[in-house]
């Protein structure tokens, strides 16, 4: 069974040496997030992406806060009341049960979170069910090497496995994200 993150390490999602190497409002502007999109940030955990996504998409979008980790909503909830945000929605979801409509979403995002999934494939099946035709998926995983970082090196998601498995469910457009040292980035389209 893959390696979950704890809760109780939650400090580690946002510090100054994730701000430097993952910078939330310059990775999704690359990963190609815009004014009035609706974006699914799954795993969003404490917000890290959240409030810079409600930045981006404006006051004609929307962001969809999700995570299976009900504490990790409850700290989404104050950020968005702390700083008055209307544009975001906070989902407490099941691992391949997102709880949103079909078609809901232009725009699927998710860090670091797909190598804790069991069934990849049925959760990326859920993924594209929640997905408008032409919508785009955006995927940053832990590069898999050894390092002090991040979660066991042998739950760490293979980018070549990833990119073969988005073909297998019929995405197209992968493109590879040169994202540093620790990290990859794969952008793809959900085919009509």
């Amino acid at each position: 069974m893959p390696h979950k993150f704890n809760y109780k390490g939650k400090c580690k999602l946002d510090n100054e040496e994730r701000r430097k190497i993952l910078p939330p409002e310059k990775i999704l502007a690359e990963f190609g997030l815009g004014e009035k999109d609706v974006m699914a940030d799954i795993g969003c955990g404490i917000g890290y992406f959240t409030l810079s996504a409600s930045k981006i998409v404006g006051n004609g979008g929307r962001v969809f806060a999700m995570d299976i980790v009900p504490q990790m909503i409850q700290e989404v909830k104050v950020k968005i009341e702390e700083n008055n945000i209307s544009n975001v929605e906070t989902v407490l979801t099941e691992e391949n049960d997102l709880k949103l409509e079909s078609g809901k979403v232009t725009f699927a995002f998710m860090c670091a979170m797909l190598h804790e999934v069991e069934n990849k494939e049925k959760f990326l099946n859920e993924v594209k069910r929640i997905m408008v035709s032409n919508g785009r998926i955006a995927v940053v995983e832990w590069k898999k090497s050894s390092d002090k970082m991040g979660p066991p090196v042998e739950d760490r998601l293979e980018e070549a496995d990833l990119t073969k498995k988005l073909d297998e469910l019929g995405f197209s457009d992968i493109l590879s994200i040169d994202m540093g040292r620790d990290f990859y980035g794969i952008t793809s389209q959900k085919s009509s």
